[in-house]
């Protein structure tokens, strides 16, 4: 990995690049000194035990509690063994976007907690902390910093003329590229990709990434094992170029990735990506040096797109497609997370009358459609901005509270069945509605699945089995330890998807004796036939070969060797 290091550090920085890998060797070896740790083999960090909790600090309050210790003693209690690994969504002081234009690297907001209870969130599980290192703050300490003209922070955003040609870079929003700030040196037009309170980093300057190292070891001292690199897509910035997926983007991540493998060579680093399927592999490298784990986006809507029309020929086609470079790779399945779905991700899957589709019903569903601006100037649907169990609702009818739970737990249990690591948002595991009272009152659309809860109100719903939330959690839960108890769920498990009619998703896992996970997603009672016989992990049902009926909604994963 030393050698790596140099290699990339020379690609980015040319012949300063050896003095950059001499600061970071330097750094990682204090850091291994102080911190002693067993190194896991890349291909071990993952297994079929594992999962994830997406949530917010604050998600869950408690008068007269911080909301970090309130998380603390929900993941003892009712949501107890249920996943392995915490995504603390950014908990660092913050100006806006929900904790994603970070003022301080270094700090939790007191708002949440402390450090001290980040770590207790950390005595039973695994954490993953967002490393939002595209952009920083407007109103954050490197910013302002910048704006008085002091060293080394000066280095580290990028200005423009006002005039510079712009055309040609890739937009995840509608809003201008440039932003006007005045700054000891006078007027200076500086890249915000995300919006004007979130400027964008400028890594042409090696101060800055030794000093984004030094962050990211400080969140390994923390208890991280998995660092999020949030927005990572336009890292490098390059005139003339879409910048998106920019060469030296990726030499950046391999940097980091020798770095992290020299320092804390038990971490695992995942990359948030939202753009096509096939650009989102690109994140993998060869398999050995660069992301372990990028996030499945196209999984979310290609699911609403199934689960709404009853067709499964898409989701079928795309699921038998997967796979990642080596046994050290995994995808992080998921179906909602504090952002909408992103539509980009199935360019070149659906159809746009599939996606106008979609559109259409999440503004009849009370949802937002986020834009985004085209090199010609078109806008065009970038996020649909909507609870998932929402969103898979029709317009204009109610179903009762099973036909909803059914519907949301076959969704989730397809999600849980394919080669990966699965995902789940607090609000989907805790069966909660959206929040459009929360667009209304901010104007901000992606607020519709970020709703606070109290602690206590949500405590008391689950106490009555017949609500949805227990359903919904209850059912969640259940999928959860079966898949963690089966070797076929490892993530890196062989997965062939089972030619079955269409309103059937189907995929078997593992070679000897192998599982069947069968799905039915039309909501319609159906027979299938099954290539053998064996037990249902759900139910303890023995189940034979031949035919097998299907209620609608319906789950059954059935080990062919039990």
């Amino acid at each position: 990995m030393r050698t790596a290091l140099e290699k990339e550090a020379c690609l980015v920085y040319g012949a300063s690049g050896v003095e950059v890998a001499k600061d970071l060797l330097r750094l990682a070896d204090a850091f291994r000194a102080e911190h002693p740790h067993p190194a896991i083999p890349p291909s071990r960090r993952m297994s079929e035990s594992d999962a994830f909790l997406i949530t917010y600090a604050d998600t869950l309050q408690r008068a007269g509690e911080a909301p970090l210790q309130t998380l603390a003693a929900w993941l003892e209690g009712p949501l107890e063994n249920t996943v392995s690994t915490v995504h603390l969504l950014p908990f660092y002081p913050w100006s806006s976007d929900d904790g994603f234009a970070v003022k301080d690297y270094r700090e939790v907001d007191p708002n949440y907690g402390t450090w001290r209870d980040v770590e207790t969130v950390g005595k039973h599980h695994r954490l993953m902390f967002d490393a939002v290192i595209n952009h920083a703050s407007a109103r954050g300490s490197w910013f302002q910093a910048y704006l008085r003209g002091e060293e080394p922070q000066r280095r580290w955003f990028r200005s423009e003329t006002a005039t510079v040609d712009t055309s040609t870079v890739v937009r995840p929003r509608t809003s201008p590229l440039l932003t006007k700030f005045d700054t000891a040196d006078g007027e200076r037009w500086l890249w915000t990709t995300f919006g004007p309170d979130q400027v964008d980093l400028d890594y042409r300057d090696p101060s800055l990434l030794l000093e984004v190292a030094r962050v990211l070891l400080a969140y390994a001292s923390h208890g991280a094992d998995v660092l999020r690199m949030d927005a990572v897509t336009y890292l490098w910035k390059e005139l003339g170029t879409p910048c998106v997926h920019h060469p030296n983007t990726h030499a950046v991540l391999r940097l980091l990735r020798a770095f992290l493998e020299t320092a804390a060579p038990w971490m695992v680093i995942l990359t948030e990506t939202n753009v096509p399927h096939a650009e989102n592999l690109s994140y993998f490298g060869s398999g050995r040096d660069e992301a372990q784990m990028v996030y499945n986006f196209a999984l979310p809507p290609l699911m609403l797109h199934t689960m709404t029309t009853g067709r499964t020929r898409v989701l079928q086609d795309w699921a038998a497609s997967l796979a990642t470079p080596s046994d050290e790779t995994w995808f992080l399945n998921f179906l909602a997370s504090h952002d909408g779905i992103g539509v980009r991700p199935v360019e070149g899957l659906l159809t746009s009358s599939d996606v106008e589709a979609m559109v259409a019903r999440t503004e009849a569903l009370g949802g937002r459609v986020g834009m985004k601006r085209e090199a010609d100037g078109r806008e065009t649907p970038y996020e649909l901005s909507i609870n998932y169990l929402d969103a898979l609702q029709t317009p204009g009818t109610i179903a009762s509270t099973d036909v909803e739970v059914a519907r949301f737990a076959a969704a989730h249990a397809v999600m849980m069945a394919l080669p990966g690591v699965p995902a789940l948002y607090v609000h989907s595991l805790l069966g909660s509605r959206g929040a459009p009272d929360l667009v209304q009152a901010t104007g901000i659309a992606r607020r519709i699945n970020r709703a606070k809860l109290n602690a206590n109100d949500v405590a008391r719903e689950l106490a009555d089995p017949t609500s949805l939330r227990a359903g919904v959690l209850r059912s969640l839960r259940h999928l959860l330890r079966v898949r963690r108890s089966h070797p076929a769920f490892h993530p890196s498990a062989a997965s062939q998807v089972l030619d079955t009619q269409d309103g059937v998703f189907a995929v078997q896992r593992g070679d000897d004796a192998p599982l069947y996970a069968v799905h039915e997603l039309a909501g319609q009672s159906r027979d299938v036939t099954l290539p053998r016989g064996g037990t249902d992990l759900l139910t303890g049902e023995r189940v034979s070969e031949g035919t097998l009926h299907l209620e609608p909604y319906a789950v059954r994963w059935i080990d062919t060797g039990a």
